[in-house]
């Protein structure tokens, strides 16, 4: 059988940063880990229509820094920052760091985002919207954005099908063994009346010659300490 690498972490120390920026020793390690991922898992499922691509978490001796990537900054902001102060309560059930600085981003290009794509086609599974239909509205949109190729998977009980299957849906070119190339990678679940239907997302946006600027197609928009 054929491996499968996540494009991600394939080319992390290349071309991709990492998702948790921090140092911890032996006694400590473990749990930073499971508090990241309690932190991202209260973040996505509380604000999950916020449009949250990615949840970046970096750490000092004192503070715990949460940078999250979202389509929708002014969702999470809320009037006055009220929303902030909101979300900083969801941490402080999951965290024991007490000094925790937040710092909102907008995503500026929204079609070229792999991770809210996934997120958009599988709720428009869950609409009852045919498969075809939904991956075919899209794929021409992340095109005309400004990648150079994508690739859409879907797989489960397609349509209500008796059997599961997948099925894959490819426009441009899409370099995949290639490390110097810039491909967003994402995933997703539709919970459908027939099942789970996962949906899987890869956008290449170019090649990268050179390090990238990680803050390049992201805004700050908000942050406290």
């Amino acid at each position: 059988m054929g491996q499968k690498v996540s494009p991600h972490g394939l080319r992390v120390g290349i071309n991709k940063g990492w998702s948790s920026v921090w140092y911890a020793d032996k006694a400590d390690f473990a749990k930073n880990l499971l508090e990241d991922s309690k932190i991202r898992e209260a973040l996505k499922s509380k604000y999950y229509n916020a449009n949250i691509s990615s949840i970046e978490i970096e750490r000092t001796d004192s503070k715990l820094i949460v940078n999250i990537n979202t389509g929708r900054p002014g969702m999470l902001i809320g009037q006055k920052g009220a929303g902030i102060e909101e979300i900083k309560k969801v941490l402080a059930k999951v965290t024991d760091c007490k000094n925790i600085i937040l710092n909102i981003k907008e995503v500026k290009r929204v079609d070229l985002d792999a991770q809210l794509i996934a997120e958009g086609i599988a709720m428009q599974l869950e609409k009852r919207v045919a498969f075809k239909r939904a991956i075919k509205d899209v794929m021409p949109r992340v095109m005309k954005a400004g990648a150079e190729g994508v690739k859409i998977t879907v797989g489960g009980r397609l349509n209500g099908a008796e059997i599961a299957r997948s099925e894959s849906f490819h426009l441009g070119s899409l370099p995949l063994q290639t490390l110097r190339a810039d491909i967003d990678y994402g995933t997703a679940s539709a919970h459908t009346t027939y099942g789970v239907v996962g949906v899987k997302v890869w956008v290449y946006k170019g090649n990268i010659l050179g390090k990238k600027n990680k803050t390049q197609k992201t805004t700050e928009m908000g942050g406290n300490e």
